[in-house]
């Protein structure tokens, strides 16, 4: 259907579909009417057994409960994935969503009161029907959303893009279509600008489709795992192809190549963390910074802070911050020469801020603007190289480190490797720990990866 093809008359430069932009919306709306309906049911849950049992039983002190259990309710729904376009659109799922997040609001009650000490101001048996009544309000909480998403919205609430070299047949006409017949866009794993670019242009969209030949496969294949998103493979033929799983698109079956690193409560969840530790530990290290950066100031001319182009998340480029550890005219803004232990172009100040990794600090400042995370992948610049090959020259399996945001540090530093990769086996060491990181991320792991890297902020490699 070749009236579907996004770059018809234009290439896909032009911008991703307005389409794409009204189903991000709708999905917002979709979530907060979600919200709204389950706060509904649970303040009338609470409400019909405070009006029949007496409003003090379950309002100690003279507040309701419901301003602990809503709140609550809504952080483990978000965490849970309770509000989740998917979740949201099959009841079974979606009620047990709502009864895991509801179950661990009360959890959240329940030690509430015992530290407080409200437990004898709150009657068991009400609180029992508080709980059943909300329980069973939710269910019809979400019938309803599922009947709206169903009736008024007609399922339409992900954003899903194909991406195929021959005409389109059979496809649902809610799916966007970028036909490679009208585009010049193809993946080039020797170019970070193309890959920035596809990342940049397929980020609106949640689910890709590919379907084209064997001859550029194999590139849309790591470009596509690299981004971060789900994606699915077209298939004609029974193939593998690392899939991780079974899918239809129409009439064809489709094979599951990524379902993206992170859930959006997962998301959430490493977000919030971020700001927490980094908000505080910023104030804290505030006038430590200050006096670095006037140290810099005083012992050679230019700016305290050192900025250069980094690979970020979905392989797109962002600037990240340090403070200046090289005299002015020696930095390197490609990274192409990597700092050796005898390097004369470190100032005497700077190698002592590289020796303590306080060098690093203004990294917080990407943190804060969510370009980077305090744990994860350590960004490259763009021309840095193992031994003589560029990075992404050693392992196309480079690629796939970016599909999180990269972060202070991660779990190739805490082993170890840090400062210059000298050799290919540097590299390939640092991707395997990388690759490890994405499968098998916890928010758990990134508090110990925190706690460990205590110990290696001052560090022989760091040069």
């Amino acid at each position: 259907m070749k009236e579907q093809a996004i770059a018809k008359a234009e290439d896909l430069r032009a911008g991703p579909l307005p389409r794409a932009m009204r189903r991000e919306t709708l999905r917002g709306l979709l979530i907060g009417f979600t919200i709204a309906m389950d706060a509904l049911a649970i303040v009338v849950g609470f409400e019909v057994v405070e009006v029949a049992r007496g409003f003090h039983w379950l309002s100690p002190g003279g507040i309701s409960l419901v301003v602990i259990v809503i709140p609550a309710y809504i952080y483990f729904g978000i965490i849970g994935s309770a509000f989740a376009s998917p979740t949201l659109s099959r009841v079974s799922a979606s009620v047990t969503g709502a009864w895991r997040a509801l179950l661990g609001a009360l959890v959240v009650v329940i030690v509430c009161a015992f530290f407080a000490k409200f437990s004898l101001k709150i009657s068991r048996s009400a609180f029992i029907y508080a709980i059943l009544s909300a329980s069973s309000l939710l269910v019809a909480s979400r019938g309803v959303t599922a009947l709206v998403i169903r009736w008024g919205l007609r399922g339409k609430t992900t954003d899903r893009l194909l991406i195929t070299d021959r005409t389109a047949q059979g496809v649902p006409p809610d799916i966007d279509v970028l036909d490679l017949q009208f585009s010049s866009l193809r993946p080039d794993l020797a170019d970070p600008a193309q890959m920035a670019l596809i990342s940049e242009r397929i980020d609106p969209y949640d689910l890709v489709y590919l379907h084209c030949g064997e001859a550029e496969r194999e590139g849309w294949v790591t470009t596509l795992k690299a981004s971060g998103k789900a994606c699915e493979i077209v298939v004609p033929s029974q193939s593998i192809h690392t899939a991780v799983g079974v899918g239809r698109l129409g009439g064809n079956d489709t094979l599951i190549l990524s379902r993206g690193p992170l859930s959006l409560g997962s998301r959430i969840q490493k977000r919030l963390f971020d700001l927490a530790v980094a908000v505080p530990v910023l104030i804290l290290v505030g006038p430590l910074m200050l006096i670095v950066a006037a140290l810099i100031r005083l012992e050679s001319p230019g700016p305290a802070l050192f900025t250069q182009s980094r690979i970020g998340q979905a392989n797109r480029p962002f600037r990240i911050y340090k403070f200046r550890s090289m005299r002015l005219a020696s930095q390197d803004e490609q990274g192409t020469r990597s700092a050796a232990r005898d390097d004369d172009r470190i100032t005497r100040v700077g190698r002592f801020i590289r020796r303590t990794s306080i060098d690093e600090l203004p990294q917080l400042l990407n943190v804060l603007l969510g370009e980077m995370s305090l744990v994860g992948p350590r960004p490259h610049a763009t021309g840095s190289r193992a031994g003589e090959q560029l990075f992404w020259e050693v392992s196309e399996l480079y690629w796939m480190r970016h599909a999180l945001k990269p972060g202070m540090t991660g779990l190739a530093q805490i082993h170890g490797y840090r400062g210059a990769t000298q050799t290919k086996s540097d590299l390939e060491a640092r991707l395997r720990y990388d690759l490890e990181y994405l499968q098998s991320w916890s928010l758990w792991n990134d508090l110990t990866i925190l706690f460990a890297t205590v110990k290696v902020v001052s560090h022989a490699n760091a040069y």
